[in-house]
């Protein structure tokens, strides 16, 4: 039996203790609680209440963040939201919230972080003489284009920004939301500087429903891929991420739906379970796959060296051994066959210029300059 019964809509169900604290907190058993998971005498028939989203204010006042990691195609990226509501029980992203004294089980999914002022940090940032124009990755860590950017618009806003200055940005979603900016998205394109990539994990829409429950379905994540070709809109797929013994034998199909909605270049990795991610990923399995758990998980200690995970520089992208070896030569192969990479997506940051920043709030611009 799985330790944890699934909560509709969620991927997680239960929250894990923090790394970072040396204590737990345990409630007393609430039937009626929708975090009443570790109560052995509820029944397990009984009808759960769905844990409610909650968006917490984020005061951050830096948004650009930078890494210097060699796995990673971008120095610099931002993510207007902290958690995803998503619920992607995979998210290599869960144990961020653990920073945040969250758990990166259900309060990832739940606890959302909302960078109000994100808009208008970008355009101070990008504004600085220090910026040196270069590419900005949105969704480095969470997607942007989660449910509720449907109500606060603030990537696009963003997007604002970024035609504002011309500074190049890329953008790798799993939601059909992204269309609602083809309009700035292909003002960005005039310039070369946006790049949309699709993360399709599977082409299976109940797979998807219990994988990634809040996310587009795959079908609309194609569609996605179709709209935004359409429009002119440099656009690829992400095959990300890859599970072995789950979601590997798609990889083909996938690559082949993609470039026949208009994607043109693609890419993949592998599954990565780092931290609490490891034991959600087995619960999540428990519940809905226990007859290939075991396969599942032998599968990926292949992969991580006899580990769930390895956070080495050159391999926690692409993984070791025969089974990585096998996934590198069937994406290659497929990619070829389809015409997919003929032509990498770039962008460029010749356009780049700083606007006049608007005035402050009590500021009035001078009659003349």
């Amino acid at each position: 039996m799985p330790e944890h019964p699934s909560i509709h809509g969620r991927g997680a169900a239960a929250n894990p203790t923090n790394r970072f604290e040396s204590y737990a907190h345990v409630a007393d058993p609430d039937p009626q609680s929708p975090f009443a998971v570790d109560d052995p005498t509820a029944d397990p028939d009984m009808p759960r209440r769905h844990p409610l989203t909650q968006f917490l204010a984020d005061s951050t006042r830096k948004f650009i963040a930078s890494n210097d990691s060699p796995d990673v195609p971008f120095a610099f990226s931002i993510n207007p939201y902290r958690g995803c509501e998503h619920g992607c029980i995979y998210c290599f992203a869960r144990p961020t919230h653990e920073y945040l004294g969250l758990s990166a089980g259900l309060d990832f999914e739940t606890k959302i972080l909302v960078k109000r002022d994100a808009p208008a940090l970008l355009r101070k940032e990008l504004a600085h003489p220090k910026w040196q124009p270069q590419v900005i990755a949105c969704s480095g860590v969470t997607d942007c284009y989660q449910p509720i950017e449907r109500k606060l618009a603030l990537t696009r806003q963003c997007l604002e920004v970024f035609l504002d200055y011309r500074n190049p940005v890329t953008i790798v979603t799993k939601n059909h939301l992204v269309t609602r900016d083809i309009d700035l998205l292909a003002q960005l394109a005039q310039f070369n500087c946006v790049q949309i990539f699709l993360s399709v994990t599977t082409l299976d829409k109940d797979l998807a429903q219990i994988m990634e429950p809040r996310t587009s379905t795959p079908q609309r994540r194609l569609d996605t891929i179709r709209e935004l070709h359409a429009a002119g809109i440099p656009v690829g797929v992400m095959v990300a991420p890859v599970i072995p013994a789950l979601t590997d034998h798609e990889m083909p199909a996938i690559l082949a739906a993609a470039r026949d909605a208009g994607a043109q270049s693609a890419g993949y990795v592998p599954l990565r379970l780092p931290h609490a991610v490891k034991d959600l990923f087995a619960d999540w399995l428990d519940r809905h796959f226990p007859d290939r758990k075991n396969k599942v998980l032998n599968r990926i200690k292949d992969l991580r060296g006899g580990k769930l995970y390895d956070a080495a520089f050159g391999d926690r992208m692409r993984g070791q051994g025969q089974w990585a070896d096998m996934l590198k030569s069937t994406f290659s192969l497929h990619t070829a066959r389809l015409g997919l990479n003929e032509k990498r997506l770039t962008t460029t940051a010749a356009h780049f210029r700083r606007p006049p920043l608007p005035p402050a709030p009590g500021e009035t611009l001078p009659l003349f300059v």
